[in-house]
C-alpha cells in the first residue's frame, strides 16, 4: 500500500514543467527516396510515450504504418473506434485520416512504437489539426 501511495504522489502533475514530460519523444531512424515512386519518400521513426503521454490531434497526409514495440497505446482516427494496441500489434492511418487519439494506455509505464510513413518528399511528418 505504501508503494501505491508513493507512486500516486509522484505522478500527479503540479507544474508546467511536469506537463512537458508527457510529450512523446520522437527518434528518426531512416529516410529514403522511394525508387520507382516519383516524389515519394519513406521515413521510419520511433515514438515513445511516457506514462500518461499523448499526441495532439493531427494528420500525416501520408500512409502511416504503426508497430507497437512495448507497452500499450490507444489510437483512433476520426470516424473510427478507439483501439488499444499491445506489443506486436499494428495500426494504419491513411492520407485523409485525422488522428484524434494517440496516447499511452498506461499512467505508470512507458509505451514505444515504430512508424513507417510513405509521404510526399520534403513534406512534414505531422500536421497539427486545430
Amino acid at each position: 500500500m505504501y508503494r501505491a501511495l508513493l507512486a500516486s504522489m509522484l505522478f500527479v502533475p503540479t507544474t508546467a514543467a511536469s506537463a512537458e514530460t508527457l510529450e512523446p519523444k520522437l527518434a528518426p531512424l531512416l529516410s529514403r527516396d522511394l525508387a520507382g515512386i516519383e516524389g515519394k519518400e519513406g521515413t521510419m521513426l520511433t515514438v515513445e510515450y511516457p506514462p500518461g503521454g499523448s499526441d495532439p490531434i493531427h494528420r500525416h497526409n501520408a500512409h502511416a504504418f504503426v508497430y507497437v514495440l512495448e507497452g500499450s497505446v490507444v489510437m483512433q482516427v476520426q470516424g473510427g473506434a478507439p483501439v488499444t494496441l499491445h506489443a506486436g500489434q499494428t495500426f494504419y492511418e491513411g492520407p485523409s485520416d485525422v488522428h484524434i487519439v494517440g496516447r499511452n494506455a498506461s499512467t505508470t509505464a512507458p509505451a514505444k512504437f515504430v512508424v513507417f510513413i510513405v509521404k510526399d518528399k520534403g513534406a512534414p511528418i505531422l500536421i497539427p489539426v486545430p
